[in-house]
């Protein structure tokens, strides 16, 4: 029916980099700053470096393994751990090692973007009812979507992975705003050149895999 519940999937991520876009726009956020995580501040923890633009492209050399393998049968993977069977996802995410690093290599996986969602709850407050309040006021109330579910796990944290439902056309005036290049009714949501950058292609990627956004121009260069 009209307001079926549709799970995103990845979707969720394209919604998780346009609230991190609003926290850019608001000055909150630095795409080139490194990543405010508490368990990476000390001087000599490598993953210091991480930036925000890193963990939206997926090139934060994070050792969780891969989504991409994860879903096509490795059961085995640190991510699907982090996804079923750990209650802090974000907690485990932020406690993985440096694979490669930062910003030399792109594997797409999860655990960037449930350290995100941390991120966006910790800027609104801390609890989940001021990560709901602040996606509704900055996104879903300008928008007119009034169909959203978002989960969250044991810690509270949203699961911005792969985690929100909305209705079909609450899925298309999010699109919309896209198409739009972050305005609606006149208004600014997103900063000015997010959308473009949200859907350049991040090198070595997947069909051109963006900032939260897979592109289908082709494996990028």
């Amino acid at each position: 029916g009209i307001d079926t519940p549709l799970l995103g999937f990845s979707a969720t991520k394209s919604v998780i980099s346009a609230l991190t876009g609003i926290l850019v726009r608001d000055g909150r956020l630095k795409l080139d700053q490194p990543a405010p995580v508490a368990a990476w501040q000390d001087p000599d923890d490598p993953r210091r470096s991480i930036t925000i633009d890193e963990l939206l492209r997926h090139t934060s050399g994070l050792a969780l393994g891969s989504s991409l393998q994860a879903s096509l049968g490795a059961a085995f993977e640190p991510v699907n751990r982090m996804k079923f069977m750990e209650s802090d996802m974000a907690g485990f995410a932020e406690s993985a090692s440096l694979e490669t690093a930062p910003g030399s290599a792109w594997n797409y996986q999860d655990g960037n973007y449930l350290i995100l969602s941390k991120l966006i709850i910790d800027a609104a407050g801390g609890k989940p009812a001021d990560f709901l309040r602040f996606a509704r006021q900055e996104l879903f109330g300008p928008l007119g979507m009034r169909h959203v579910t978002l989960e969250f796990d044991g810690a509270g944290t949203p699961e911005g992975s792969s985690q929100m439902l909305a209705s079909a056309l609450d899925w298309a005036r999010f699109g919309q705003l896209f198409l739009d290049d972050g305005v609606v009714g006149g208004k600014r949501i997103l900063p000015e050149g997010w959308v473009p950058y949200s859907v350049s292609p991040t090198p070595n990627a997947f069909v051109g895999y963006g900032a939260g956004f897979w592109t289908n121009l082709g494996d990028s260069r």
